[in-house]
């Protein structure tokens, strides 16, 4: 009798339990891609990239041309001239690399230029979805956008248009 009266009073907790727990899902991409200022930085950031991007190419365009020199020009040198050449070539190249992961490497100036240009619009966003879940007494806040699979979301449960509004957007 104890063993049935204690699975009950368990059952009934665990109950109360799952109905006390208030979620909601939210898509980030969603928000952010209706934010003006979130489409503005995205295009200074493009704008960054494709510069940086023209001239990594242009020195890409040197090296090759340095080696299509060398190949043409190779058994006509000395070995001290093409053991000069191929230095310079490899310092091309090795300048190249260099400017690569500096542009565009881990924590490179892309990484910093996003960091200084999107993250206080994500940090903005973060806020508004914090306030949401303090004023609608949310206990989860599940984001549906990229990188976490939601297999089956309820249309109802889509915050989205809330956080938004606490942005005034729309």
């Amino acid at each position: 009798m104890k063993k049935l009266f204690l699975l009950a009073c368990t059952s009934i907790l665990f109950a109360f339990a799952a109905n006390a727990q208030r979620y909601a899902i939210i898509d980030s991409k969603y928000i952010l891609e209706k934010l003006p200022e979130y489409k503005d930085a995205q295009k200074r950031l493009d704008q960054f990239s494709e510069q940086w991007q023209q001239e990594i190419d242009q020195k890409q365009t040197i090296v090759d041309k340095m080696l299509k020199d060398y190949d043409a020009e190779q058994v006509m040198l000395s070995d001290d001239l093409k053991k000069k050449r191929e230095d310079e070539i490899y310092n091309k190249e090795k300048e190249l690399r260099d400017l690569q992961k500096k542009r565009f490497g881990f924590e490179g100036d892309l990484f910093k230029k996003r960091q200084e240009l999107i993250k206080p619009i994500q940090d903005r966003v973060y806020n508004a979805v914090q306030k949401l879940a303090v004023d609608k007494q949310y206990d989860f806040i599940l984001d549906k956008s990229e990188g976490i699979t939601v297999i089956f979301a309820d249309p109802k449960l889509d915050k989205s248009d809330d956080v938004l509004r606490n942005l005034g957007v729309k």
